[in-house]
């Protein structure tokens, strides 16, 4: 449902809508579009988003699955509170903040999920592993590697797993910045987004 704010069915709430903090990740607005679009929402989807940063995927998820569920796992208790902050100003009730570390905490999840979006993390590799034990069949997983060494450990989770239908898409975004008296193309980092569903 939309909020005052956005007040579109569209995804793609620009970035400085959000409230941030320095050094805590936004995911961008191009790289969202395409998160949410390897996640496969229904209406009523309940989705884990461990690692939710500033919470733009759950806010985004929250407006365009009114019936669903979000929970949104953070660690740090400055970080949790934005992401509360960022709901309040969008008007989504259906975001629940879990603080915790994955993968111990995901057992104190009392709703369980069948979308899971993993965003980073030092143990991606465990927390892909153990996140997958919660999900229902065809239920579906959908990580972020930012680097070789996450790449290559969400696809040799993904490989140990039984999962089907795994895509990778990389991201290539540039965006038009004014620089100086000139507009110039500046490029985002590039993303790997990595997507599997469950088989058994």
């Amino acid at each position: 449902m939309p909020s005052q704010l956005w007040p579109y069915i569209t995804p793609g709430i620009p970035d400085e809508l959000f409230e941030n903090l320095p050094g805590i990740p936004l995911s961008q607005r191009e790289l969202r579009l395409l998160l949410i679009s390897q996640l496969r929402l229904q209406v009523n989807s309940v989705l884990w988003d461990i690692g939710a940063g500033t919470g733009t995927i759950p806010i985004e998820v929250g407006l365009l699955c009114p019936h669903g569920r979000v929970i949104a796992v953070e660690r740090d208790e400055d970080v949790a509170n934005l992401i509360k902050r960022n709901c309040d100003r969008f008007e989504v009730k259906n975001v629940e903040v879990i603080e915790g570390i994955a993968p111990e905490c995901l057992n104190q999840i009392k709703l369980l999920p069948d979308r899971i979006c993993i965003e980073g993390g030092k143990a991606i590799q465990e927390i892909v592993q153990a996140a997958w034990q919660y999900l229902p069949l065809s239920g579906r997983v959908v990580a972020t590697a930012a680097n070789l060494e996450s790449l290559y450990a969400i696809s040799q989770s993904f490989s140990q797993l039984r999962a089907r239908n795994i895509e990778v898409v990389q991201s290539g975004v540039n965006r038009l910045e004014t620089r100086g008296y000139s507009q110039t193309f500046v490029a985002g980092d590039p993303i790997f987004i990595l997507s599997a569903e469950k088989l058994d």
